[in-house]
C-alpha cells in the first residue's frame, strides 16, 4: 500500500491558530500556534472536518471528537494518553491520579512528560491533567490556553 503524504495546516480559532498535521489519512498533529510541521502545508478534507469539530468544541457544542488519529509515542506514552482520553469532558485529574489509572503509582513523573509530549492537544485532552490546585500546570501563553479550555468544559459540562 502507498503511504499518503504528511500535509498540515494552520486554522483560525477563538483561541488562536491552532495546526494540524495530517499523514497516512488521519490526524497525527495537532499543535497550538501557527507552527511549522513536517509535510506539506495545504489544509486537507481531513484536517477541515478537524477544524470544524475543534470550532463545534471551541463554541461549546462538542465534547468528543470522532476523526481519526494516530498519535506517535513510545508504548508508555500512547498508555498514558489512553487514560487521559477516558478523563470525562469537564472532569480533572492529576498526573498522579493518571498513574494510579494505569497500575504504575510510581511513574507519576513519568506521566507528566508523556502529557507534555501530547502530539493532539484538545483531541488527547491532556489540558484535563492538572496540578494539585485544580489548575492547568504551567505559567505560559500555553498553560493559558490549557485553562481557558477547562473553564469552557467547566461551564459546559
Amino acid at each position: 500500500m502507498a503511504q499518503l503524504e504528511s500535509t498540515y495546516f494552520a486554522y483560525r480559532t477563538p483561541h488562536g491558530p491552532i495546526t494540524i498535521g495530517t499523514t497516512d489519512g488521519a490526524v497525527s498533529a495537532v499543535a497550538l500556534g501557527d507552527v511549522k510541521l513536517p509535510g506539506v502545508h495545504r489544509p486537507t478534507e481531513l484536517s477541515n472536518a478537524c477544524a470544524n469539530q475543534l470550532l463545534e468544541y471551541f463554541a461549546g457544542k462538542r465534547t468528543a471528537f470522532d476523526v481519526p488519529t494516530n498519535a506517535q509515542g513510545t508504548a508508555f506514552q500512547k498508555e498514558v494518553w489512553r487514560a487521559i482520553s477516558a478523563v470525562p469532558y469537564g472532569q480533572t485529574v492529576t498526573a498522579a491520579q493518571i498513574a494510579e489509572r494505569i497500575g504504575k503509582p510510581d511513574s507519576f513523573r513519568m506521566v507528566g512528560a508523556a502529557v507534555k509530549k501530547n502530539p493532539l492537544v484538545i483531541l488527547i485532552p491532556a489540558h484535563r491533567v492538572v496540578g494539585t490546585g485544580g489548575r492547568a500546570l504551567g505559567a505560559d501563553e500555553q498553560a493559558r490556553r490549557r485553562q481557558a479550555f477547562l473553564e469552557l468544559e467547566r461551564r459546559n459540562a
